[in-house]
């Protein structure tokens, strides 16, 4: 189905096919028309193969020590992480979300650091957020800048009593973002943490309800999640996924992804919850605005989120529009696996990276 010159003025359309997905949505004098059509799809077998090793490639990277230490002592290589990474140290991180607001964009600040098994550990990185909380309060933040937390950084794997220390984790630190008037959101993780991760996000909520939780369009059972967990009050961060996920719990090429989040898109705008849209895609941004336009909802019921060092102007284009952008800002010395795995995600960051690196040098 394709909308063109003779789409009805005032209406409303939306359609899945085969080979795309077009939209065209008119309210009053503003409108978008969008025909997304998956790279991934028109290629050859071959460059879908290609892509898909690529990206396995990139996550299996992202675990390895070896690796991470030949990126991680180059100084060329540092020089062009700082694009994507704030920095080391809280105060870095804080001055990176006050940058952002003088543009007029929001941040969601990220403590890097993988799964920890060491009590100890998970305490030390709940009271290190709760730490950056009170920063992001003293500095006169807290209407622009939360926090992202990964609740395997805070105790959930560890053995036994994960869950109930994770959970109480959780819980201190959303009381420091409460104390402060900002929000917190958890990160979602591999399928093997979901269940884990929604449990904790739904006990949370019973005292912080707009504790905010992320979905991947990536795996099958999103849109079933959204029905469960987009509610009045709720905040739900919608991305395609950045972990390698096998066959019998995701989608796996391009296009099928694109159209799960597309689906994912219309239930979250159709829900009485706060979608956060985290792509960089333009097509899919585009049918973002598309779908908040003809559900009428008001510019600031949603937002778009992108991570730091990608789309800058994009980001400053959209703000500018009056639509609410929300930067991923990471900051801590474990950036080695968070750049691997959204190369992963998206593997023309790679391109990004390199190209940052042939210009520094």
């Amino acid at each position: 189905m394709c909308f063109g010159s003779d789409k009805p003025a005032g209406a409303s359309a939306y359609a899945l096919s085969e080979i795309g997905i077009q939209l065209y949505c008119q309210k009053g004098a503003e409108s978008v028309c969008v025909n997304l059509r998956s790279p991934t799809f028109n290629g050859t077998g071959s460059e879908r193969h290609r892509s898909a090793m690529i990206r396995k490639s990139l996550v299996a990277a992202s675990r390895s020590p070896k690796l991470e230490h030949l990126v991680s002592t180059s100084p060329l290589s540092r020089a062009v992480v700082n694009r994507f990474v704030a920095g080391n140290t809280t105060m870095d991180a804080i001055t990176k979300a006050a940058e952002l607001r003088d543009k007029g964009l929001y941040s969601t600040l990220d403590r890097l650091g993988e799964d920890t098994h060491d009590r100890a550990q998970a305490d030390a990185t709940t009271q290190a957020y709760v730490e950056l909380l009170h920063g992001i309060g003293a500095a006169g933040l807290s209407e622009w800048a939360e926090v992202s937390v990964k609740l395997s950084a805070v105790g959930q794997a560890l053995p036994d009593i994960g869950q109930q220390v994770a959970l109480e984790n959780a819980l201190t630190i959303c009381r420091a973002a409460n104390e402060v008037a900002t929000t917190v959101t958890f990160d979602m993780e591999d399928h093997t943490t979901i269940d884990s991760t929604l449990d904790i996000l739904s006990k949370v909520r019973e005292q912080f309800p707009s504790t905010g939780g992320v979905l991947q369009a990536q795996l099958y059972r999103t849109e079933d999640d959204i029905k469960k967990h987009s509610f009045s009050g709720s905040r739900i961060r919608l991305c395609k996924g950045a972990y390698a996920e096998g066959p019998d719990v995701a989608h796996i090429e391009r296009l099928d992804i694109d159209k799960s989040y597309v689906r994912s898109m219309r239930a979250l705008v159709d829900s009485q919850g706060y979608p956060m849209f985290a792509t960089h895609d333009p097509r899919l941004i585009q049918i973002g605005q598309a779908l908040t336009l003809r559900s009428g909802r008001a510019k600031d019921s949603y937002e778009f989120q992108m991570l730091l060092g990608v789309r800058p102007e994009e980001q400053e284009r959209l703000a500018g529009l009056g639509y609410k952008v929300r930067v991923y800002v990471p900051f801590g010395n474990q950036w080695y696996p968070y750049l691997m795995r959204r190369m992963a995600e998206k593997p023309a960051n790679l391109a990004l990276f390199l190209r940052s690196l042939i210009q520094r040098s």
